[in-house]
């Protein structure tokens, strides 16, 4: 690199000196010469403060026309996204494969294309005929949709310019996606986050909603790089165990609405059918009360959902290594419970095996839970049912005490609207949250979890 030469400039009348000196030559003034260094090539384009086109700001408070949201045509679908799909948004949906991401997107694509909008799916994985032949198994090979198969992030844009944008355009999938500016094959990190980049800066200046499918992990993680949620709007999981019928849609992010909706559907020779009502779904199959089952009032968003928690102690010969396995639940807190039941109520679990399981492939992450799992260990451990048509909720201390939870008035309006007869609780639930707004349901509160224990033990 060439050696950059120094200049001095006089701060009086402007003149340019190839070295120092005490007086100006020109004006005559003293010590006003200062080193000035020449601009390169590379500050100048390395320096952003000029050169740019100046941007126009909109005010805040400018009372201005807002995106209306689209409905997908499925209300389990509108109720996880916040109220529908809202123009101009990026959507990424994860899930295991085989979950049911493409039936559920093929599915509302139909219902939007139906409606009069004009709807793009381009399949990454799929060959038409492919999807088609999906389509037709659906029920849905009469919707005006536009298909293609296609891989190539120039091709796909440049065939959507030349036409006025979709209402909604489907990438099904991301991960097999490449451009041909970016070294690498399809699915490296650099191809998604360039790909994904381009498809949403389409998406944002011209209204169109896009969709994008992306695989996942074996750790059950969104693949490729992180910085891949952070670019969208919405993240969303489609959950569930393939050998259960049901399927949950969780929104793990959303810039438009709540992220703890969900949406519950049930997979149908047919595609998804929507479950209105999930509590119904887990509690399938509960004829008779049985010795470590307990029935807790979850809440997802504002949607009550009742699920069964089921429990079975193993006694084992001395010596034995007992064993722990929780399905559904967090294994550090089944440990943390158990050693609450023995520091504080005196039960002992450590010569016993301890097998936990939420009904129907739930998955609970509230800690109001914690009173209903006690309530099945307590009651799996000395072989007696709980109280007919109960539910338990509330969560546990490691003094033994049953703190509040909140939305006590939502659980219980739902266990009475679905014919529960008692709730058992925190004692601080107050009084207008007691019955759940019905008279046919009785409260009663458990302060500590030894008062649990005397009641399902029959000493109280």
């Amino acid at each position: 690199m060439a050696k950059v030469k120094k200049r001095f400039v006089c701060a009086n009348c402007g003149s340019v000196s190839p070295r120092w000196q005490g007086q100006c030559g020109d004006c005559g003034e003293w010590n006003t010469l200062t080193e000035d260094v020449p601009a390169t090539v590379f500050s100048q384009k390395h320096d952003l403060s000029s050169g740019g086109r100046a941007l126009q700001f909109v005010p805040l408070n400018r009372p201005a026309e807002l995106p209306v949201r689209k409905s997908t045509g499925l209300a389990e679908f509108d109720r996880a996204l916040g109220g529908g799909i809202v123009p101009g948004s990026a959507i990424l949906m994860g899930g295991d494969p085989g979950i049911g991401k493409s039936t559920l997107l093929l599915q509302t694509a139909a219902t939007i294309a139906r409606g009069g909008n004009d709807v793009v799916y381009v399949s990454g994985e799929e060959a038409a005929g492919q999807v088609r032949l999906r389509a037709k198994r659906l029920g849905v090979a009469d919707a005006p949709i536009r298909l293609a198969s296609e891989t190539s992030v120039r091709d796909i844009l440049t065939t959507l310019g030349q036409g006025e944008p979709p209402a909604l355009l489907v990438i099904d999938s991301i991960q097999t996606m490449h451009s041909d500016t970016i070294e690498g094959a399809p699915g490296t990190v650099s191809q998604v986050r360039g790909c994904a980049l381009e498809l949403i800066r389409y998406a944002k200046s011209s209204g169109c909603a896009l969709v994008l499918v992306g695989h996942v992990t074996k750790d059950g993680n969104i693949a490729g790089p992180r910085v891949l949620e952070h670019m969208v709007d919405v993240v969303m999981s489609f959950e569930g165990e393939r050998s259960h019928q049901y399927r949950i849609l969780r929104a793990l992010k959303n810039r438009f609405g709540a992220v703890d909706e969900i949406g519950v559907f049930s997979m149908a020779s047919e595609g998804l059918e929507e479950v209105s009502n999930p509590s119904m779904l887990f509690l399938s199959g509960r004829d008779q009360p049985l010795a470590g089952s307990a029935v807790f009032p979850a809440l997802e968003g504002t949607r009550p959902v009742l699920v069964e928690i089921q429990a079975l102690i193993v006694r084992l010969q001395s010596g034995a290594t007992p064993r722990r396995a929780v399905v559904g639940w967090d294994n550090g807190r089944l440990a943390m419970l158990l050693a609450v039941l023995e520091s504080r109520c005196g039960l002992n679990f450590s010569s016993a095996e301890v097998y936990l399981n939420i009904a129907g492939g739930y998955r609970l992450s509230d800690p109001a839970a914690d009173l209903a799992v006690a309530a099945a260990l307590v009651s799996a451990l000395a072989d007696r049912a709980l109280p007919d048509k109960s539910v338990w909720f509330g969560e546990i201390s490691l003094a033994g005490e049953v703190r509040p939870v909140a939305h006590s008035q939502l659980r219980l309006r739902e266990a009475a609207k679905l014919g529960f007869a008692q709730g058992y609780g925190p004692s601080d639930t107050r009084s207008s949250d007691a019955g759940g707004g019905s008279s046919t349901l009785t409260y009663r509160a458990v302060n500590q979890l030894a008062n649990l224990v005397d009641r399902v033990m029959g000493t109280q």
